[in-house]
């Protein structure tokens, strides 16, 4: 009986797994994936420290791999069964699923499953990898890296509207911390504030021109989060802010333009890097730029890489976050598309 991609999406959204909590979702798509013929593993991740915010309460973390008993893959498909807080579960219209995960990632994840068995059905050697954590910190997929299956090419799935992605941009999370000396804020002069530090050197960030890349695009910073200071009436002597960097190449550049910036004001720490991904055109299937970033970095151990998936990245990670039926149908048939094409080369 062939699989309806779109009552799995519908099972799978009703799944609460933010990350750090995929724990039902992973032992539902083992179950699932077992009752359909499928040889299943888990891969066990480790939890997070304890204190991570977010991680209360979440259970045993696992990525979860198939494969045909026996046979190993020539190529995988693979995405995230995290999403990002807050979990609500899955509505529909004649057009439309909604719900958390609709179209990052889970509609993908049931495209993939669907496209998969077909394939499965013309003899093609295939896998699925399905992972946790890469809405933080690509967790589940530096744990499969170190566990590859010799497959040739890695099918990933994120929502870039049904195109083949030439390019995904990295990302670079810069932390940057001010520290001063408290006062009352009555005499300044005895007190040092880090607040002003953190700002002074913050407006010198916004003005730096990072790189750009014809055909590509252009680097972009967000500063994300800010935070310092005791009260009104006290000169601060903490403060702190968070950036996140869209790189669209290497990121020796960007790093040293931002410290110059910063120019001693305070601290800089680099917490999370995963780089520029630059991939191929394949057949007659549209393409774009993702301006996002995804598994496939920490993914390198598990063949050519290639990013495809059905939905909008414009809704996902908001309250309106929806996916097409049409378009999750379309998205199978464009997986099985492209694995054939890749399995000819």
């Amino acid at each position: 009986m062939a699989i309806d991609p779109i009552e799995l999406t519908r099972q799978l959204v009703n799944i609460h797994s933010t990350t750090y909590h995929e724990h039902d979702a992973g032992v539902f798509l083992h179950e699932y994936l077992e009752q359909q013929g499928w040889a299943v593993e888990r891969m066990s991740v480790a939890k997070p420290a304890a204190g991570t915010p977010g991680a209360e309460g979440g259970g045993e973390r696992f990525n979860v791999y198939a494969q045909m008993a026996g046979v190993m893959p020539e190529l995988v498909f693979s995405t995230h069964m995290d999403t990002v807080p807050p979990f609500f579960g899955c509505t529909e219209d004649d057009e439309n699923l909604y719900g958390r995960g609709t179209c990052d990632a889970k509609g993908i994840i049931a495209a993939q499953v669907a496209a998969a068995d077909r394939l499965r059905a013309e003899g093609a050697k295939i896998g699925l990898l399905f992972v946790v954590g890469e809405e933080r910190d690509s967790a589940g997929a530096k744990v499969a890296n170190q566990n590859p299956r010799g497959s040739r090419f890695l099918i990933n799935g994120e929502p870039t509207d049904n195109r083949l992605a030439l390019a995904s941009k990295g990302c670079l999370r810069v932390e940057i911390f001010a520290d001063g000396k408290m006062a009352h804020s009555a005499y300044p002069e005895l007190g040092q504030s880090a607040i002003d530090k953190l700002v002074a050197a913050l407006a010198d960030i916004s003005k730096l021109e990072l790189p750009v890349v014809e055909g590509i695009g252009e680097s972009t910073l967000n500063v994300g989060l800010i935070s310092g200071g005791r009260a009104p009436n006290v000169i601060a002597d903490k403060a702190e802010a968070h950036l996140l960097i869209r790189l669209v190449g290497p990121s020796e550049e960007t790093k040293a333009a931002i410290i110059e910036a910063v120019a001693g004001r305070a601290r800089v720490e680099f917490s999370l890097e995963l780089p520029f991904v630059r991939m191929r055109q394949v057949g007659k299937l549209p393409t774009m730029v993702a301006k996002f970033t995804t598994d496939i970095p920490s993914l390198t151990a598990w063949g050519e890489p290639f990013l495809l998936g059905p939905g909008s990245i414009h809704v996902a990670h908001t309250p309106f976050e929806k996916l097409s039926k049409k378009e999750l149908l379309e998205a199978v048939a464009m997986y099985v598309e492209l694995a054939r094409e890749l399995l000819a080369s």
